[in-house]
């Protein structure tokens, strides 16, 4: 298998793997200034964005539709409390990693601003034995897009904060969702509003490009005990619906072992330059 060919791959699953991170607390103090009374909305908002940074983590059940037309699932768990990481399985046939992966399901990681994926063990090549593949961050995002998504910064938790502070929140009301009485409450980020998340989202950014980012609709639908049930975001052609199971006293999220790992941030970081420059 030809590594360089099979790269491509990557940034659309990083996207969808990061997709949470699309405003943050600097953005959020931004926003905040153009807010008049936000009155009860805003209220039950910061309770839930407390409450949601307070656990730490979170067993969430992700869907991220591309705008290819084959969404891609993704279940497990997402942690903020100590850094930002992610251990979750998604689909390997829409995740477009047949080639990487034999099984209906592919293990994928976040650990310390890089991606890790669980593939089958290379069998030839310089990475002959390896059954791990890594993608450092800013092969994807851009140094200062990466920089941007360290610590807690792509996190739900992000996510509320920048939803707290936006300005336009509407209250939509009472619904059920997964069984759960919830109310739901909604938002439009613009690009002034982002903060320093316009490295990785913003207009002229990898991604922003990418997706056709200008603005970006957050919902958030809250439940019980002030936690949110479902959160969405539409980021130009990428929206992802996240639904959460658990909060807390999820497993701690550790990179895979050097020595079963290959290192393909080069391989993907040439093929994005060769994308600039077609």
């Amino acid at each position: 298998m030809k590594l360089g060919r099979s790269a491509a791959w990557v940034v659309c699953t990083a996207a969808a793997l990061l997709a949470t991170s699309a405003c943050g607390a600097e953005g959020a103090k931004t926003a905040a200034k153009t807010v008049d009374s936000a009155g009860k909305a805003m209220a039950a908002l910061a309770r839930a964005t407390d409450r949601t940074e307070a656990l730490g983590s979170a067993e969430v059940r992700t869907t991220t539709d591309l705008g290819t037309g084959t969404p891609i699932a993704m279940d497990g768990t997402y942690s903020w409390g100590d850094g930002y990481a992610i251990d979750v399985e998604m689909d390997t046939k829409a995740a477009n990693m047949q080639a990487l992966q034999h099984s209906p399901k592919i293990r994928c990681l976040f650990v310390d601003g890089a991606y890790y994926y669980k593939v089958d063990t290379l069998a030839t090549g310089p990475f002959k034995g390896k059954s791990w593949i890594k993608v450092d961050g800013a092969a994807i995002f851009g140094e200062k897009g990466a920089q941007a998504l360290t610590g807690s910064n792509g996190s739900p938790s992000a996510s509320m904060k920048g939803l707290k502070y936006a300005n336009d929140v509407d209250n939509l009301g009472t619904q059920t969702v997964d069984g759960r009485r919830t109310t739901h409450y909604r938002a439009v980020v613009d690009q002034a509003h982002m903060g320093k998340f316009k490295q990785a989202y913003g207009k002229g950014s990898p991604m922003g490009s990418a997706l056709g980012v200008d603005s970006i609709t957050m919902d958030v639908w809250v439940g019980s005990g002030d936690l949110p049930v479902r959160m969405k975001q539409k980021m130009g052609t990428m929206t992802v619906t996240m639904d959460f199971d658990k909060f807390g006293k999820t497993a701690t999220v550790k990179a895979p072992p050097a020595a079963q790992t290959a290192d393909l941030t080069d391989v993907v970081k040439r093929q994005q330059e060769q994308r600039k420059q077609s």
